[in-house]
């Protein structure tokens, strides 16, 4: 796999494997943590997270320009890396959140939320655009051997590799959090139910705007986490259970301290190693004439213009794809039987065929290629949008075969009435299927094509500009759980499925000129 690859490619891939693992236990468990320990509505809870996942994205711009500026890749990424693992700290601190306390705590986890933001925008952009100077390297030496068409394809496979190994930690990560949270609920007694903390938070409030349905599921509810010795729900025990499912949820922040803390040794002892982008071409400044400097400056302009081009592309890609940890998490949480997996570890179900998927799809590809069959990386990108438009389809039509509700109107309905209605787990072991074979076709192939268009004294900032798209494509994923709840399910995933159909149209009427621009 890593033949004729720079050498440095899968220490840089393991560098970033913490940071994945702390970016999946996230998407694993931040928007049902922040509903369980502080009573915060699907939306609430949603837009909070969606503005962290938004920071974690757009402040790679801040992470790029301060690298571009400074000169200082490996720098940016260390200190990246220890405020990341600062956040992870201060998250993993078990303070038990209350009506006396709530006013200061969640504008604390929200601070905590922030460093981790901050420190990941100083690392992930740059790491990304060490990786592209590796293989900028390998072509230079290439072409000064002749044998530059031997290796152009290897800069979109080798982000393929990256990717792979990156998504180890992500793999990991889901099972770590569901994990430690029922160990520690074990400890105390008690098993695991993912809908009980909302019920509990209610109580607490006041059990009188409890329906009688809810007042039924709670009861319920409390005798079957506690093996029947809870018959009548309290305040009591609504609290006790809360601090307990709550706690176990910041020992798996604690294991993302860890991570981060591998992730960190791993880069410092082969920070010497790696390429450092903007050096070569600081010397090679002064050699370029007036003129080739105005010829470089229109191809540069050219090549700007095509990255917004596609960068548009990515932001509705990523609205969409990352409803696996918005409406994706609810809709596992409420519409899908986890009596035997919980809702958080089907985060792993990504990773694990990022990683089973990934040669497959490179081998397809391969093949292709020696029959004559090359797709430039724009047109790879339109077929990933096609793919998601599967997966969401796939939803669409379970939800006009189960007349699923809106989530408000399901999670009204008596326990009992619930649990008939819920899917199986094939449902979202297909849709993360498509979902994961859409995402090899964009995401480290749009890695892949930023570092190809990057003028090499802006890699860090252009790698922050792919990002900053993930960020806007981000900051609009909370309106998934909002239409979950509010509309008709069915209506909910039309609408992402035509979002990635519009999208896959727009690029296919731009790849020709994508292709003649940057020969991509």
């Amino acid at each position: 796999m890593f033949k004729n690859h720079p050498k440095g490619l899968l220490t840089a891939a393991l560098s970033n494997m913490g940071e994945r693992f702390g970016y999946y236990i996230m998407n694993a468990v931040l928007i049902l943590f922040l509903c369980s320990k502080f009573g915060l509505s699907d939306g609430v809870s949603g837009g909070i997270a969606s503005a962290f996942l938004t920071m974690i994205y757009i402040l790679s711009l801040v992470g790029g320009f301060v690298a571009d500026k400074t000169s200082n890749y490996k720098g940016t990424i260390t200190v990246g890396l220890i405020m990341m693992s600062l956040g992870y700290v201060l998250l993993a601190i078990p303070i038990t959140a209350t009506d006396t306390n709530q006013s200061w705590l969640l504008p604390f986890t929200c601070a905590a939320l922030f460093i981790i933001a901050l420190g990941n925008g100083l690392f992930k952009g740059n790491l990304q655009a060490i990786v592209g100077q590796m293989y900028d390297n390998l072509e230079e030496e290439a072409a000064k051997n002749g044998t530059l068409d031997k290796v152009k394809g290897y800069r979109d496979s080798g982000f393929q590799i990256f990717y792979v190994f990156i998504n180890v930690g992500a793999l990991i990560a889901p099972f770590v959090a569901p994990y430690l949270r029922s160990w520690w609920l074990g400890q105390n007694g008690f098993t695991y139910n993912a809908k009980l903390p909302a019920l509990c938070h209610k109580f607490i409030e006041n059990a009188s705007t409890l329906t009688t349905e809810e007042m039924s599921n709670i009861k319920t509810w409390c005798a079957e986490v506690t093996n029947g010795t809870v018959a009548e729900p309290t305040v009591e025990f609504c609290n006790q259970y809360l601090e307990v499912f709550n706690t176990g949820v910041h020992y798996s922040f604690w294991a993302s301290v860890l991570a981060m803390a591998i992730s960190l040794v791993i880069f410092l002892l082969n920070k010497k190693n790696f390429p450092t982008p903007s050096k070569k071409e600081a010397s090679a400044v002064a050699e370029y004439t007036a003129e080739e400097k105005k010829t470089m400056a229109d191809e540069i302009r050219q090549r700007m213009y095509a990255l917004f081009a596609v960068l548009g592309i990515a932001i509705f890609f990523w609205f969409s794809f990352h409803q696996n940890g918005q409406s994706l998490s609810i809709f596992a949480r409420d519409f899908v039987d986890t009596s035997a997996i919980a809702p958080e570890i089907w985060q792993a179900v990504n990773p694990f065929f990022v990683i089973v998927l990934t040669p497959v799809v490179m081998a397809i590809l391969s093949a292709l290629a020696n029959k004559g069959i090359v797709f430039s990386t724009p047109r790879k990108i339109a077929i990933g949008m096609l793919i998601a438009a599967i997966a969401f389809c796939v939803l669409l039509v379970v939800a006009l075969a189960n007349g699923y509700p809106s989530g408000e109107v399901f999670n009204a309905l008596p326990a009992a009435e619930q649990n008939a209605m819920k899917s199986g787990s094939w449902v979202l072991i297909t849709v993360y299927f498509f979902l994961t074979v859409a995402e090899l076709f964009i995401s480290p192939l749009g890695l892949s094509f930023v570092s190809k268009v990057a003028p090499k004294h802006l890699q860090g900032l252009c790698q922050g500009l792919w990002l900053g798209a993930t960020a806007v494509g981000n900051g609009l994923i909370w309106m998934g759980p909002v239409m979950l709840g509010a509309w008709p399910q069915s209506i909910c995933w039309a609408v992402f499925m035509g979002v990635c159909l519009l999208s896959m149209a727009v690029m296919l009427g731009m790849v020709k000129w994508l292709e003649r621009v940057t020969n991509a």
